[in-house]
This record gives structure tokens, C-alpha cells and sequence, in this order.
């Protein structure tokens, strides 16, 4: 048997298409028809569309018609943004992926501004609930989506009111109405080149060939089998056909689709016309002739595609009938007849070719001719448009002198043509469409935007918070793994460990130390990590050259990344903004509080500079600096050897002040030369480089640096407290000593057990105390070195060695990361002391100090004369070897 079927008008087809999810869920479904703009095809043009919401993956489907099983494409929503466009056809707007743009249209504005919304309104709540992942469901980090954007809907009406929804164009009703008609114009210049045939290449006969018939998008597919013979007639045809300068321009540029349409100026032509009484039905009447005239050629043109349509299926069928004679006839001899009808039928076509090919050229001949004489019509013509042109000037001339001549202003006003009257009006009626345009769009894209926004700042929200759990999980990760090694530590120290699991143990060691960089290269993602120098060039690690020691470095390191990740941005942010927010620094209560927090490292250096300049402005002068760099060039200071030893061993954990490279050591070597000769009682003190070189970290500039190591000797440290005697430096210590016995008893007693002199302590360098002491003097050394140790009293108390004690007080430092903590127990929780204390103690054990000093050098005196009397008396009774001999 024979089928021929038109997809142009397909069966139904039952599936769960939007109608039936409609009825199965309450919740309304987005669909309708909708106008896609198809720039793939030879001639850009509209397309009808079946448009589905898929609410699973955020994507809008299209189908060819609603009853279609498979969608032709899809647009993807949660990454897409939305947009109209002013002057466009009404009812287009676009929706931009990062991969593609789509221009859609709908049947009027508001259908479009209603998809617009719903569009948005089901991007945000896929957004929405792919923000609230597993993570979030997690006590400590609560749904931020829900506390910060509860409804999308209440916001968004602020900017662009609710539309109606359109039932009879959008939802599931929609489905069972017919497609909307697509924008066409009338169809032009169609000839026969554009149909085609086109056969399968299994079909049994010898030599296939194409017939002379074509049509538009029509294609004709015949299959064969043992029982029937099918005919599957596909006919698409292009929904619209643009005039000859449209489709130009629409195949020039795609972005001309969105241009305004002679239509719309139509419309506004008419509208404006309205409004003048005079010449409106004349006006209506032509336009309802111009509106029968198009309509007259579209159906001439539907007749003659019609009749092109019945020879195509006249073709074909002629054709369906040749293949059953060719498959019934059995003998080969009559099969082979058939063929040569067949060859001598296509001769003939072939003849017929040639002959219309010579009337081809013919009429071509003749339209040349035609052309020709149309030509010279038209120069004729523009040469009588030039006279009338030329006519209406010259009019027009006259009756602007006329005006002018005529003295009452009634006569000024009726001597305006009434063509300007109504171009004004026109334009007013065009800027009124316009100005409204131009307030949907602007409330639109203000929605967009908002939407977008809101979107944004909820990703953003949500990668922090995984951040701050994935830190978290990290530190903790940090934490098991230094006390695995703590473990391997002390089954290290055993004495009785058998002898059998040493080797085993050494391999677990081993392997505990190459952690760290293989596990990170693993890592796609690394959260604060922990780089060897920080921001100033010190080391952030422990590193020991001694084997028994490296173990406990990899402890320390791994107890300082975790206090990082624990701590980081805690505080940071508010404190950043407090900075960024005090604007010119003057002195004050808030300042002070800030600079006890700590400065962040952005504004550390402005801040240093402003204490410095304003404590040493009483004797800084221009140049100074400058002519003390000139006489110790002049002549050698007694102090420059004992500097240039000193410079090697300046800061050795800075990476800044390491020789032979160092770009630094140059600068701190003419600061140290230049304060010798500003304050010659000082001279040159061991010490002094360590602060210079601070200095010079921070500020950067040689000349305040130098200002700086002033202002801390000459105003903030006691007189004799770099002296030769170092008796100042020798009194704070006593008195710190005292303070932590009082303070933390425990501690005191702990390193007093383990014989721990904090003197000899040599620590990192916090520059959160260094911020507070430039301004506020050697008090807050007191009270941070108190804190310092409370912060870390618990994990020194558990360490029972003294040689550890002294490696892990010179990085313990580096676990302090909350400032905020540290002040509160340096100024709150430590009942700190006022400065008359420490001045009172100072005094006490100033006085213990200086007897001590002349106890210890009158016994100094007393030794010398008792070796000088013994020495005398040895030489009067001594008798030489010579006299021994004799």
C-alpha cells in the first residue's frame, strides 16, 4: 500500500505533554507559543514554537507544535539573563546564555512582559534551592538564602508591576487552540528552482533522477519494502517571507529584526491621523485599499503554490505508479521495456529542457529590452520630480514672502502648512510611544538587575561558607594529624620501646614528614594556605637542621596552619572596615582602641609614619639626616666594627636580611652609623639593629626608619636602658619576671622548674604590639608580653622539656591570629596594671640592681687588690732557676 502524510498537520500524539502535568500537579506550568527568530535558515525568519518550563533542569524546551514527543532544543535559564529592546516589534525580547542569544516574540506586550516575569521569578527559584546544598543543612551554617531573600516576588513588583496571566495564549489550555499565525507578508518571486525531490538510496530502481518539480522546504521520501510502498510527503513551509528590501536586510544583519517594521509606522501614521479631523477617512479608506491589495497578491500567491503542490503530487504519484509496474512485472524482458520507457521519457524532458531554455533567453532578452525602457521611464520621471521639486520652492519661497509681508499675526498662523501641522503631530505621537518604551524598559532591566544581583551575592554567600567549613574540616584535619605525631614523638623517646618496632617506627616517621606537599598537589582547592615567609619576608614555619628536631617542627607547623584556618578573617573584616572608615588620623580614644587590635598591613605603614613624624617633629629638621651620613663618611666612628658584626646576625629568620643579597642590610648599616653620632651617650648597643631593622621592614624609607629607632630610644624607652650597663634592659626583665609569677603563677612555676630564662628568650616578632608601643609606650610591652603567654599557657604547660620549650617559644607566636582575643586578655582579662605599678617596681628593682652593682664592684675592687698584693708579695720572696741551680 501507498501512505501519504503532510507533517505540516501531524497526529496526535498522546504523551505527558504540558497539559497533562497541568491537571496531575496544582502548581501552574509556564508554556504557550511563542515566536522563535531562526537565523540558521537561507532566509532569517520567525518560527511558531511550543514552549515548556522544565522545572527539574531550569530549561525552557521549544517543539514544533505541542503535541511533538521530542523537543527540537532547549535554553538553559539558571546562567541566562533577559532583555527587551526599544524600537523592536512588539512583543520581542531576548534571552542570553553565555553560549547563544535567542530572540523570541510574543503575541503582544503583555504576554511578553508576563513570560518576562515568570522567566525571572523560575530562574530565582532554581537558583534558590540549588544555593540550599547539603552544607547548609548543617546547625553552624544556617540557610543564608532564606535569612537574607525571603521573597523574590515582593522586591521584583517594586520595579515592574504583576501582569495578568494570559490564559488564552499561555498555560495548558493554550495547547488545544491552534497555533497563532506567524508575521508574514506576501509571498514574492516564487518559482519552481526552489522545490525539490529527493529519493532514499535504497530505493530498487537502476538509475534514480530528481524531477523538474520543486517547491519550498517540500521533500518527498519514498521507501520500499516486501509488502508496501510508502510515500512520506513532508512539506515545511517558511512561515514568512519578507519584501524585497526586509529580507535583504534581514539576510545582511541578523541584529535588523529588531528595527521597527514599515508597520508600526503605519500604525503611528494612522494614529497621528486620528487626531486631525480634517482628511482622517480619506486617510482610513487608503489604507483599508492598501490592506485588500496585500491581501489580493498573498492569495494569488497561496493559488499558485497550490497549483505547484498538485504537479508535485502528480509527479510523485506518476512516479509511485511506475515503481509498482517495475516491482509486479515478474520477467526480466518487460522490467527491462520498462526501463527504456523510462530512459526515453527522460530524453524527452530533456528536449523540453532545451526548449525552455531557449525561451529562457528569450524572454531574458525581452526583459533586458523592458529594463531598458523601465529606465529611461524612471530618469523621465525623476526629471519631473526635480521640476516639481523645484516648483514647490519656489511656492514655498512665495508664501514665506507673503507671510512676512501680511502684518496680523492671523494671517502668520493660517500661512503654516498644514503637511508641517502634521508632521509635528506625528513625531509627538512617535516620542509619546517611545518615552512609554523607554519606562517598561527601564523597569524591566531594574528588575533584571536586581534579580541578578541578589542571585550573585547568594553564590557568593554560599562559596563562603563552604569555605569556612572546608577550613574548619582542614584545621581539624591539621589537629589529628599533630597529635598522630605527638604520639610518634613520645613512642620516639621510650627507652624500653622494643627493638623490633624501631625500624617500623622510623618508616611511620618518615612518611609523617613527607606529608604536606603531596596531599596539596592532590588538593584542587587550597584554603589559606600556609606560604614559608610572610607579608614582612619572616618564616612562618619552624625549620630545624637537627634529625631529632624535625619532627617537632612538623608539629608546630601543623599546630600554626590550623590556628590560620581556625582564625581566618575572624575579626579581619570589621576591623578592616573601621580602618578604612577613620579617615585622617588624629589622636583619640577610637585610635587607640584600633591600634591595640592591631593595624592591618595596608595601613600599617601610613600609620607609623604619622606617630613617628609627630613625635620627633621637636627635633627633626631638613637634611639632618643627610650631614650625619656625610661625617660618617668623613671619618670612621669607633662604633662601625662592632656594627658590621652585628649586621650578619640581624633578624636570621628574615629573608630580607640575608647576606650577600640583601638590598636591605646597606640601609640598616647608615641607619645604625647615623644614630652613633645623633646620640653619642647611647653610641652604638646590641639591640639596636634588631629595632632598625623592624623599622626599616615596615617603612620601607631609610630617613624615617632612622626616625623611628629615635623616637623609640629618646621617647619611649627609660634613659639608661641601652647603656653600657644595660642596667633599664636588666630592671624590665625582674619586673616581668614578677609579673608573671603574680599573674600566672603556674606558668612561673612551670618554667621555673625547667630553668627557662626568659631573657635569653629570643621571639618572633608580633607587630600588633610594635603598633600599639609606638604609640602608647613601653606599658603595653608589659601587659602583651602577658597576654602572649595566656594565650599559649596551656600548650606550654603541656610540654615537659626544657630544649622544647625553648624551640616552641621561638614560633609560638605565630598561632596568635585573633587580635581581638589578645586585647581583651592583654587590657580585660588580665586585671591589668596601671603605669604607676610599673614605674613603682621599676624604682624597687632599679635600687635591688644598682647595690647589687656596687656590691658586685666592690668585691670587684677587693679581688683586684688581693691579686695585686699577692703578686707583690710573689715577687720579693720569689728565687730565680739560675739561683735554684747553683
Amino acid at each position: 500500500g501507498v501512505s501519504v502524510r503532510c507533517s505540516g498537520s501531524p497526529e496526535p500524539i498522546k504523551r505527558d505533554s504540558a497539559t497533562t502535568q497541568s491537571q496531575e500537579t496544582p502548581k501552574k506550568q509556564l508554556c504557550g507559543y511563542l515566536n522563535k527568530f531562526s537565523a540558521k535558515a537561507p532566509i532569517k525568519t520567525w518560527k511558531s514554537r511550543w514552549f515548556v518550563y522544565d522545572e527539574n533542569k531550569c530549561n525552557l524546551l521549544y517543539y514544533r507544535t505541542a503535541q511533538d514527543m521530542n523537543p527540537l532544543g532547549s535554553i538553559e535559564l539558571s546562567s541566562a539573563s533577559f532583555d527587551l529592546k526599544v524600537g523592536a516589534e512588539e512583543g520581542v525580547f531576548e534571552i542570553r546564555t553565555p553560549s547563544k542569544a535567542f530572540i523570541l516574540q510574543a503575541v503582544d506586550k503583555q504576554t511578553m512582559i508576563y513570560w518576562l516575569q515568570q522567566l525571572q521569578i523560575k530562574r530565582w527559584e532554581f537558583c534558590s534551592n540549588q544555593t540550599r546544598s547539603p552544607a547548609e543543612d548543617d546547625t553552624d551554617f544556617p540557610c543564608l538564602v532564606c535569612l537574607f531573600f525571603p521573597s523574590i516576588a515582593e522586591a521584583e513588583h517594586e520595579f515592574l508591576p504583576p501582569v495578568k496571566t494570559p490564559t488564552d495564549v499561555v498555560g495548558p489550555k493554550a495547547a488545544s487552540l491552534p497555533a497563532p499565525l506567524q508575521p508574514s507578508h506576501a509571498l514574492q518571486n516564487i518559482s519552481l528552482n526552489h522545490f525539490s525531490l529527493t529519493h532514499p538510496p535504497h530505493l530498487a530502481i537502476a538509475n534514480t533522477h530528481k524531477l523538474p518539480v520543486n517547491t519550498t522546504h517540500i521533500g518527498i521520501t519514498v521507501t520500499t519494502d516486501q509488502n508496501n510502498l510508502c510515500h512520506h510527503w513532508k512539506a515545511g513551509m517558511c512561515p514568512m517571507l519578507f519584501s524585497s528590501s526586509g529580507a535583504t536586510e534581514m539576510q545582511k544583519d541578523p541584529k535588523s529584526r529588531l528595527k521597527p517594521p514599515l508597520v508600526r509606522k503605519d500604525k503611528k501614521e494612522s494614529r497621528s491621523l486620528r487626531c486631525f479631523a480634517e482628511g482622517a477617512r480619506d486617510g482610513r479608506t487608503a489604507s483599508l485599499q492598501h490592506q485588500i491589495l496585500v491581501l489580493e497578491e498573498d492569495v494569488k500567491a497561496q493559488k499558485e503554490l497550490v497549483k505547484l503542490l498538485h504537479k508535485a503530487l502528480e509527479a510523485a504519484q506518476q512516479e509511485k505508479r511506475e515503481s509498482c509496474r517495475y516491482l509486479v512485472t515478474a520477467k526480466e524482458e518487460d522490467r527491462l521495456e520498462l526501463v527504456r520507457h523510462k530512459v526515453r521519457q527522460i530524453a524527452e524532458l530533456n528536449k523540453q529542457v532545451e526548449a525552455l531554455e531557449m525561451e529562457k533567453k528569450e524572454l531574458e532578452q525581452g526583459l533586458a529590452l523592458k529594463d531598458e525602457h523601465i529606465g529611461e521611464l524612471k530618469a523621465h520621471v525623476q526629471l519631473l520630480m526635480d521640476k516639481n521639486q523645484a516648483k514647490q520652492q519656489v511656492i514655498l519661497k512665495l508664501t514665506e514672502q507673503l507671510a512676512r509681508d501680511m502684518p496680523d499675526s492671523v494671517g502668520e498662523a493660517d500661512a503654516i502648512p498644514m503637511e508641517t501641522l502634521y508632521k509635528q503631530q506625528e513625531e509627538i505621537e512617535h516620542l509619546k510611544d517611545d518615552l512609554e518604551a523607554y519606562k517598561i524598559q527601564n523597569q524591566f532591566l531594574n528588575c533584571e538587575i536586581h534579580q541578578v544581583t541578589k542571585i550573585w551575592s547568594t553564590v557568593a554567600q554560599k562559596e563562603k561558607t563552604l569555605l569556612m567549613k572546608c577550613a574548619r574540616l582542614q584545621a581539624h584535619n591539621c589537629q589529628i594529624e599533630s597529635k598522630y605525631l605527638m604520639i610518634l614523638r613520645k613512642l620516639q623517646g621510650l627507652p624500653d620501646f622494643a627493638s623490633e618496632h624501631v625500624e617500623m617506627l622510623k618508616g611511620l616517621i618518615q612518611e609523617a614528614l613527607q606529608w604536606g606537599v603531596k596531599e596539596e598537589a592532590m588538593i584542587p582547592v587550597h584554603l589559606s594556605p600556609i606560604n614559608q615567609y610572610d607579608d614582612y619576608g619572616f618564616m612562618t614555619i619552624p625549620e630545624y637542621e637537627a634529625a631529632d628536631w624535625k619532627l617537632l617542627a612538623k608539629i608546630q607547623a601543623l599546630e600554626i596552619k590550623s590556628s590560620n584556618l581556625l582564625n581566618q578573617d575572624a575579626m579581619e573584616e570589621t576591623l578592616s572596615d573601621r580602618w578604612n572608615n577613620l579617615g585622617e588620623l588624629t589622636p583619640s580614644s577610637e585610635l587607640k582602641s584600633l591600634l591595640r587590635c592591631g593595624v592591618p598591613i595596608e595601613h600599617r605603614q601610613r600609620v607609623w609614619r604619622w606617630i613617628v613624624s609627630r613625635r620627633v617633629q621637636h627635633v627633626r629638621s631638613p637634611g639632618h639626616y643627610q650631614n650625619l651620613l656625610q661625617k660618617c663618611e668623613a671619618a670612621e666612628h669607633p662604633a662601625s666594627r662592632q656594627i658590621e658584626l652585628d649586621l650578619p646576625r640581624t633578624l636570621t629568620n628574615n629573608r630580607h636580611f640575608n647576606p650577600p643579597a640583601s638590598q636591605l642590610l646597606p640601609k640598616l648599616r647608615r641607619i645604625l652609623l647615623a644614630f652613633s653620632l645623633q646620640n653619642p651617650t647611647i653610641g652604638y648597643c646590641q639591640g639596636l639593629n634588631r629595632l632598625a631593622a623592624i623599622a626599616l621592614l615596615v617603612l620601607e624609607e631609610e630617613e624615617i626608619a632612622f626616625w623611628c629607632l629615635v623616637h623609640i630610644t629618646e621617647n619611649l624607652m627609660p634613659p639608661d636602658y641601652y647603656s653600657n650597663t644595660l642596667i633599664g634592659s636588666q630592671v624590665d626583665q625582674r619586673v616581668f619576671k614578677d609579673f608573671l609569677s603574680e599573674k600566672l603563677p603556674r606558668l612561673a612555676a612551670h618554667l621555673e622548674q625547667h630553668r627557662i630564662d626568659l631573657a635569653c628568650l629570643v621571639s618572633d616578632i608580633l607587630f600588633r604590639v610594635w603598633d600599639a608601643f609606638l604609640y602608647e609606650g613601653t606599658k603595653v610591652i608589659f601587659r602583651y608580653a602577658l597576654a602572649i603567654f595566656k594565650y599559649n599557657e596551656e600548650a606550654i604547660l603541656r610540654i615537659q622539656d626544657s630544649l622544647e620549650i625553648y624551640q616552641y617559644m621561638r614560633f609560638f607566636t605565630k598561632t596568635i591570629c585573633d587580635g581581638r582575643k589578645l586585647m581583651n586578655i592583654a587590657f580585660s582579662d588580665m586585671n591589668p596594671f596601671p603605669m604607676k605599678v610599673l614605674q613603682n617596681r621599676r624604682r624597687v628593682y632599679r635600687l635591688k640592681l644598682e647595690s647589687e652593682m656596687r656590691e658586685l664592684e666592690q668585691i670587684k675592687v677587693e679581688y683586684m687588690k688581693e691579686q695585686a698584693e699577692h703578686a707583690a708579695s710573689n715577687s720579693n720572696g720569689a728565687v730565680s732557676e739560675d739561683e735554684e741551680d747553683m
